[in-house]
Protein backbone atom coordinates (compact mmCIF):
# COMPACT_ATOMS: atom_id res chain seq x y z
CA UNK A 1 0.00 0.00 0.00
CA UNK A 2 1.24 3.65 -0.99
CA UNK A 3 0.36 6.72 1.17
CA UNK A 4 -1.44 8.20 -1.25
CA UNK A 5 -3.83 4.95 -1.03
CA UNK A 6 -4.22 5.01 2.52
CA UNK A 7 -4.90 8.17 2.80
CA UNK A 8 -7.78 8.53 0.43
CA UNK A 9 -9.23 5.37 2.27
CA UNK A 10 -9.24 7.63 5.77
CA UNK A 11 -10.42 10.43 4.46
CA UNK A 12 -13.04 8.01 2.78
CA UNK A 13 -14.02 6.21 6.56
CA UNK A 14 -13.72 9.87 8.63
CA UNK A 15 -16.79 11.38 6.64
CA UNK A 16 -18.43 8.26 8.13
CA UNK A 17 -17.03 7.42 11.27
CA UNK A 18 -19.77 6.83 13.39
CA UNK A 19 -20.41 3.81 11.32
CA UNK A 20 -17.16 2.57 12.74
CA UNK A 21 -17.61 -0.20 15.60
CA UNK A 22 -15.14 -2.87 15.96
CA UNK A 23 -17.66 -5.10 15.29
CA UNK A 24 -18.14 -3.49 11.64
CA UNK A 25 -14.56 -2.67 10.28
CA UNK A 26 -14.37 -2.66 6.74
CA UNK A 27 -11.56 -4.57 5.28
CA UNK A 28 -10.23 -1.78 3.02
CA UNK A 29 -9.76 0.58 6.13
CA UNK A 30 -8.35 -2.75 8.39
CA UNK A 31 -5.55 -3.27 5.73
CA UNK A 32 -5.06 0.44 5.64
CA UNK A 33 -4.90 0.63 9.43
CA UNK A 34 -2.14 -2.01 9.68
CA UNK A 35 0.46 -0.25 7.06
CA UNK A 36 -0.12 2.78 9.09
CA UNK A 37 0.75 0.98 12.47
CA UNK A 38 3.67 -0.85 10.46
CA UNK A 39 5.10 2.69 8.78
CA UNK A 40 5.09 4.75 11.90
CA UNK A 41 7.03 2.33 14.13
CA UNK A 42 9.55 2.28 10.80
CA UNK A 43 9.82 5.42 10.95
CA UNK A 44 8.71 6.17 7.55
CA UNK A 45 5.52 7.64 7.85
CA UNK A 46 4.99 10.29 10.91
CA UNK A 47 2.46 12.84 12.27
CA UNK A 48 5.20 15.41 11.12
CA UNK A 49 8.66 15.78 9.00
CA UNK A 50 11.19 18.14 8.34
CA UNK A 51 11.08 19.82 5.09
CA UNK A 52 13.60 22.46 3.73
CA UNK A 53 10.75 25.49 4.30
CA UNK A 54 10.18 24.12 7.97
CA UNK A 55 8.04 21.27 9.64
CA UNK A 56 4.80 19.79 7.86
CA UNK A 57 2.35 18.27 9.80
CA UNK A 58 0.18 15.43 8.34
CA UNK A 59 -3.30 15.49 9.15
CA UNK A 60 -4.31 12.32 7.44
CA UNK A 61 -2.36 10.47 9.69
CA UNK A 62 -3.79 12.11 12.81
CA UNK A 63 -6.83 10.99 11.22
CA UNK A 64 -5.66 7.18 10.39
CA UNK A 65 -4.58 7.28 14.28
CA UNK A 66 -8.14 8.50 15.63
CA UNK A 67 -9.88 5.95 12.67
CA UNK A 68 -8.03 3.15 14.83
CA UNK A 69 -9.48 3.94 18.10
CA UNK A 70 -13.08 3.58 16.77
CA UNK A 71 -11.73 0.18 14.96
CA UNK A 72 -10.39 -1.03 17.86
CA UNK A 73 -12.17 -2.95 21.07
CA UNK A 74 -10.85 -2.48 24.58
CA UNK A 75 -9.28 -5.85 25.92
CA UNK A 76 -7.58 -6.31 28.44
CA UNK A 77 -3.39 -7.31 28.30
CA UNK A 78 -1.23 -9.07 30.19
CA UNK A 79 2.74 -7.71 30.92
CA UNK A 80 5.73 -8.68 33.27
CA UNK A 81 4.90 -6.22 35.89
CA UNK A 82 0.86 -5.74 35.67
CA UNK A 83 -2.09 -5.72 33.32
CA UNK A 84 -3.64 -3.18 31.39
CA UNK A 85 -7.32 -2.68 29.38
CA UNK A 86 -6.92 -0.75 26.70
CA UNK A 87 -8.10 -0.36 23.16
CA UNK A 88 -3.85 -0.27 21.99
CA UNK A 89 -1.53 -2.46 21.80
CA UNK A 90 2.13 -2.68 23.83
CA UNK A 91 4.63 -2.59 21.03
CA UNK A 92 6.55 -4.99 22.39
CA UNK A 93 3.80 -7.60 23.21
CA UNK A 94 5.02 -11.23 23.20
CA UNK A 95 7.99 -10.45 21.88
CA UNK A 96 11.14 -11.01 24.55
CA UNK A 97 13.41 -9.89 22.01
CA UNK A 98 11.67 -6.73 20.22
CA UNK A 99 14.02 -3.97 21.69
CA UNK A 100 17.26 -5.44 21.16
CA UNK A 101 16.38 -6.29 17.64
CA UNK A 102 15.64 -3.06 16.94
CA UNK A 103 18.78 -1.85 18.88
CA UNK A 104 17.08 -0.39 21.59
CA UNK A 105 17.43 -0.71 25.75
CA UNK A 106 14.60 -0.29 27.15
CA UNK A 107 14.13 -0.60 31.42
CA UNK A 108 11.11 -1.69 33.00
CA UNK A 109 8.11 -0.43 33.18
CA UNK A 110 8.68 1.91 30.21
CA UNK A 111 5.42 1.73 27.92
CA UNK A 112 5.25 2.07 24.27
CA UNK A 113 2.05 2.04 22.71
CA UNK A 114 2.27 0.49 18.60
CA UNK A 115 2.23 2.82 16.15
CA UNK A 116 5.26 5.01 17.60
CA UNK A 117 9.08 5.21 16.08
CA UNK A 118 11.93 4.41 18.76
CA UNK A 119 15.43 5.09 16.77
CA UNK A 120 18.40 2.85 17.26
CA UNK A 121 20.48 2.97 20.46
CA UNK A 122 17.69 5.27 22.05
CA UNK A 123 17.54 4.37 25.98
CA UNK A 124 14.15 4.56 27.51
CA UNK A 125 14.35 4.43 31.48
CA UNK A 126 10.73 3.77 32.91
CA UNK A 127 8.57 6.16 30.42
CA UNK A 128 5.04 6.25 28.27
CA UNK A 129 5.59 7.06 24.25
CA UNK A 130 2.09 7.43 23.16
CA UNK A 131 0.88 6.08 20.08
CA UNK A 132 1.92 8.10 16.68
CA UNK A 133 5.14 9.96 18.40
CA UNK A 134 8.73 9.59 16.32
CA UNK A 135 11.77 9.39 18.69
CA UNK A 136 14.96 9.57 16.72
CA UNK A 137 18.57 7.62 17.19
CA UNK A 138 20.90 7.74 20.30
CA UNK A 139 18.15 9.73 22.63
CA UNK A 140 17.84 9.28 26.33
CA UNK A 141 13.83 9.46 27.30
CA UNK A 142 14.95 9.81 31.39
CA UNK A 143 12.42 8.30 34.37
CA UNK A 144 9.10 9.02 34.22
CA UNK A 145 9.20 11.36 30.81
CA UNK A 146 5.91 10.98 28.53
CA UNK A 147 6.25 11.89 25.18
CA UNK A 148 2.76 12.02 23.74
CA UNK A 149 1.13 11.15 20.73
CA UNK A 150 2.53 12.73 17.62
CA UNK A 151 5.19 14.53 19.38
CA UNK A 152 8.64 14.27 17.28
CA UNK A 153 11.56 13.93 18.97
CA UNK A 154 15.12 14.12 16.60
CA UNK A 155 18.38 12.38 16.94
CA UNK A 156 20.87 12.44 19.73
CA UNK A 157 18.58 14.54 22.47
CA UNK A 158 18.48 14.10 26.08
CA UNK A 159 15.21 14.13 27.80
CA UNK A 160 15.52 14.52 31.56
CA UNK A 161 13.54 13.07 34.15
CA UNK A 162 9.72 13.87 34.60
CA UNK A 163 9.14 15.74 31.37
CA UNK A 164 6.34 16.16 29.85
CA UNK A 165 5.87 16.23 25.93
CA UNK A 166 2.54 17.19 24.95
CA UNK A 167 0.70 15.40 22.20
CA UNK A 168 -2.04 16.39 19.78
CA UNK A 169 -3.99 14.42 17.56
CA UNK A 170 -7.07 17.00 17.10
CA UNK A 171 -8.45 19.37 15.59
CA UNK A 172 -7.15 17.43 12.93
CA UNK A 173 -4.03 19.30 11.32
CA UNK A 174 -2.51 20.87 14.76
CA UNK A 175 0.86 20.85 14.82
CA UNK A 176 2.74 18.85 17.65
CA UNK A 177 5.49 19.13 19.85
CA UNK A 178 8.63 18.99 17.71
CA UNK A 179 11.95 18.81 19.25
CA UNK A 180 14.97 18.92 16.91
CA UNK A 181 18.17 17.03 16.59
CA UNK A 182 21.02 17.47 19.54
CA UNK A 183 18.42 18.95 22.14
CA UNK A 184 18.31 18.50 26.06
CA UNK A 185 14.87 19.36 27.86
CA UNK A 186 15.79 19.92 31.88
CA UNK A 187 14.11 17.71 34.42
CA UNK A 188 9.94 18.58 34.91
CA UNK A 189 9.88 20.66 32.27
CA UNK A 190 6.14 20.83 30.44
CA UNK A 191 6.39 21.61 26.17
CA UNK A 192 3.34 21.45 25.02
CA UNK A 193 0.59 23.28 22.29
CA UNK A 194 2.51 22.89 19.05
CA UNK A 195 6.26 24.40 20.42
CA UNK A 196 8.99 24.06 18.23
CA UNK A 197 12.37 23.22 20.09
CA UNK A 198 15.06 24.28 17.29
CA UNK A 199 18.19 21.95 16.85
CA UNK A 200 20.91 22.37 19.64
CA UNK A 201 18.74 23.82 22.35
CA UNK A 202 19.08 23.43 25.70
CA UNK A 203 16.61 24.22 28.22
CA UNK A 204 16.81 24.40 31.86
CA UNK A 205 15.03 22.32 34.64
CA UNK A 206 11.24 23.39 35.85
CA UNK A 207 10.70 25.41 32.18
CA UNK A 208 6.86 25.26 30.91
CA UNK A 209 6.15 26.07 27.56
CA UNK A 210 3.11 26.99 25.52
CA UNK A 211 1.98 28.38 22.88
CA UNK A 212 0.86 31.39 24.42
CA UNK A 213 4.07 31.55 26.66
CA UNK A 214 6.36 34.54 26.27
CA UNK A 215 9.86 33.71 25.11
CA UNK A 216 12.18 36.97 25.74
CA UNK A 217 15.25 37.29 24.70
CA UNK A 218 17.58 38.98 27.42
CA UNK A 219 20.33 40.60 25.22
CA UNK A 220 17.74 41.72 22.26
CA UNK A 221 14.84 42.74 24.50
CA UNK A 222 12.41 40.65 21.74
CA UNK A 223 9.79 38.81 22.79
CA UNK A 224 8.51 35.84 20.57
CA UNK A 225 6.07 32.80 21.01
CA UNK A 226 5.89 29.01 19.64
CA UNK A 227 9.71 28.51 18.72
CA UNK A 228 13.27 28.41 20.53
CA UNK A 229 15.71 29.04 18.30
CA UNK A 230 18.84 26.75 17.42
CA UNK A 231 21.56 26.88 20.44
CA UNK A 232 19.59 28.74 22.98
CA UNK A 233 20.10 28.61 26.24
CA UNK A 234 16.51 28.87 28.12
CA UNK A 235 15.51 29.68 31.44
CA UNK A 236 12.18 30.03 33.09
CA UNK A 237 11.90 33.73 34.06
CA UNK A 238 8.61 36.34 35.14
CA UNK A 239 7.39 38.65 32.75
CA UNK A 240 6.29 42.17 34.65
CA UNK A 241 2.70 42.78 34.75
CA UNK A 242 1.11 45.85 32.93
CA UNK A 243 -0.09 46.74 36.02
CA UNK A 244 3.15 46.32 38.05
CA UNK A 245 1.47 44.13 40.66
CA UNK A 246 2.06 40.73 38.98
CA UNK A 247 4.38 39.11 36.97
CA UNK A 248 3.60 35.65 34.60
CA UNK A 249 6.20 32.97 33.86
CA UNK A 250 7.82 33.53 30.62
CA UNK A 251 11.06 31.88 28.86
CA UNK A 252 14.29 33.64 28.87
CA UNK A 253 16.95 33.50 26.45
CA UNK A 254 20.24 33.78 28.17
CA UNK A 255 22.65 33.29 25.83
CA UNK A 256 23.74 31.09 23.07
CA UNK A 257 26.38 28.23 22.75
CA UNK A 258 28.04 26.64 19.25
CA UNK A 259 29.04 23.54 18.52
CA UNK A 260 32.85 23.69 19.82
CA UNK A 261 31.67 25.46 23.50
CA UNK A 262 28.72 22.42 23.88
CA UNK A 263 31.32 19.87 23.12
CA UNK A 264 34.32 21.90 25.52
CA UNK A 265 32.02 22.09 28.57
CA UNK A 266 29.26 19.78 28.53
CA UNK A 267 25.60 20.32 29.13
CA UNK A 268 25.82 20.26 32.92
CA UNK A 269 28.30 22.80 32.80
CA UNK A 270 26.28 25.02 30.41
CA UNK A 271 23.24 25.08 33.03
CA UNK A 272 25.46 26.49 35.59
CA UNK A 273 27.17 29.51 34.01
CA UNK A 274 23.72 31.43 32.87
CA UNK A 275 25.84 35.01 33.46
Amino acid sequence: MQATEARKIFDDFWDHQEDITPDAVPVALDEALTWLIRELENGRVRVASPTPDGWTTHGWVQTGIQLLFRSRRTRPMTGMLQNWYDKIQLQSAGEPDYWSRRHCRVAPPATVREGAHIGAHTVLMPSYVNIGAYIGDDCLIDTWSTIGSGAQIGNRVHISGGVGIGGVLEPIQSAPVIIEDDCFIGARSEIAEGITVHRGAVLAMGLFLGGSTRIVDRQSGTVSYGHIPENAVVVPGTYPGRDGRYALHCAVIVKRVDTKTRQRVGLNAILRDLE
